[in-house]
């Protein structure tokens, strides 16, 4: 273990515990927030089946954002499937064995970085080019492009133009999931540590920024409802609770 391997196994816990506990809370805050209406987009399935279908549309493909907008959606598709191969080549550094399906896709995964990278430039330029886009567009937006951008361009840096030690930095992130920290370890490389330091950040504020879109996605009503308005009775979980006490739930909405 030497100075550099402690201060990174640290934040990396410190990171993980974060992202693990602060997406538990969204999710659970998102389960408990009552929809009392029937307001899902149209045209909207009306079996659960094609719900379900609707989801799965949404979250591999993004129809929604197909129909609106084919622009960003190619700039989106091209982010969020590079990433994706990206991540999963990145399994390598975590497991002792790499299994056939990441063995497959290392290649595929090694160029994915600079179609990421493209992604998430054209996300940002949109966001300087496009007057409404720009309006809306907080200063956070634009700081989690940057930093999802030089994640990106940091690792094709290590990649591409300046080797690190790959060994020491799989041995690495082994031990912090084995807990074995005698090899917490870590080259001073300084694109290493650029990049290391960009993930562990990307961690902390994920829960706490719009990146939470991800599991938002699955209890969004515009989506994951059911257009059967008209053959039964909406009522959410809360209202029906007060229903069985007596309450009138309309009156105790306006206190």
């Amino acid at each position: 273990m030497n100075a550099l391997g402690l201060i990174y196994g640290v934040l990396f816990w410190l990171a993980t515990l974060t992202i693990v506990a602060g997406i538990i809370y969204k999710v659970r805050i998102y389960w408990k927030t009552p929809a009392p209406l029937k307001i899902p987009t149209m045209p909207a399935p009306r079996t659960k089946g094609g719900v379900v279908l609707r989801m799965f549309r949404e979250v591999a493909f993004f129809h929604s954002l197909f129909r609106s907008d084919k622009l960003l959606w190619i700039f989106a598709i091209m982010f969020h499937y590079a990433l994706a191969l990206v991540l999963l080549r990145h399994t390598r550094y975590f497991t002792e064995t790499i299994n056939s399906i990441v063995l497959f896709l290392q290649p595929f995964g090694k160029y994915a970085g600079f179609i990421m990278v493209l992604g998430l430039a054209l996300l940002l330029a949109r966001r300087f080019i496009i007057d409404r886009v720009r309006y809306i567009s907080a200063p956070s937006d634009f700081l989690m492009l940057l930093l999802l951008i030089l994640i990106g361009i940091s690792g094709l840096m290590m990649k591409f133009v300046s080797h690190t030690d790959i060994v020491t930095v799989k041995s690495f992130f082994i031990s912090l999931r084995t807990f074995n920290i005698e090899n917490w370890t870590l080259p001073a490389d300084p694109v290493l540590l650029v990049h290391l330091t960009s993930v562990a950040l990307l961690l902390l504020v994920f829960p706490i920024s719009k990146l939470m879109h991800a599991p938002g996605v699955f209890f969004s009503p515009t989506r994951n409802q059911v257009d059967d308005a008209r053959e039964k009775r909406h009522v959410a979980d809360w209202a029906a609770e007060l229903d069985k006490q007596g309450v009138d739930y309309l009156s105790e909405l306006k206190k």
